[in-house]
């Protein structure tokens, strides 16, 4: 069992940055993560975090992000500073389904094995989000195998993901 924990009033917030009202843009945001088993289970507590804007990313549309290198170099070094796990987020503000596209898994099988290797083999997130939920996956043990995240912990309520991406993710690397 793996979940991320979140404050309700900053889950709030993070939801209205990554799905603001009128921007149809893709948004993104980081949050650097402290890891720590309770009870059976990983638990990620939020430390920091990043609500990257238009000047992080070296492409923002409708249906593409691309971090800026100097966004990346960013994220890294304040990782290593605050000795955490990285969780990426983005936005996919159309009707669609929480789950993320064939090019966000392209991508995540790039970043993924990069990020494992600078961040000295910690764990990585990625969540989507999406009006209407939000699906998630987790490296806890190999850069190249995800997992499902149980689900975000926000006050007494757990949110599941649609765990819709985990099927059909290659996994033979």
């Amino acid at each position: 069992m793996t979940i991320v924990r979140l404050d309700p009033g900053f889950h709030r917030a993070l939801w209205d940055h990554l799905l603001p009202i009128g921007d149809r843009r893709e948004q993104g945001a980081f949050l650097f993560a402290a890891a720590a088993a309770v009870d059976g289970r990983l638990e990620f507590s939020v430390i920091d975090h990043a609500f990257l804007g238009p000047q992080d990313f070296a492409t923002q549309s409708e249906d593409h992000l691309e971090l800026a290198d100097t966004t990346r170099i960013r994220l890294i070094k304040q990782a290593h500073r605050l000795d955490a796990t990285l969780i990426e987020l983005h936005s996919h503000p159309g009707p669609s389904p929480g789950g993320f596209s064939p090019s966000d898994r392209f991508g995540l099988q790039e970043t993924v094995p990069h990020m494992w290797w600078r961040l000295k083999g910690r764990p990585y997130l990625a969540i989507v989000v999406a009006p209407s939920g939000f699906d998630a996956l987790v490296w806890l043990s190999n850069p190249h195998v995800p997992e499902a995240l149980t689900g975000i912990q926000v006050g007494d309520n757990l949110l599941a993901p649609t765990n819709a991406s985990l099927h059909g993710w290659d996994n033979d690397e």
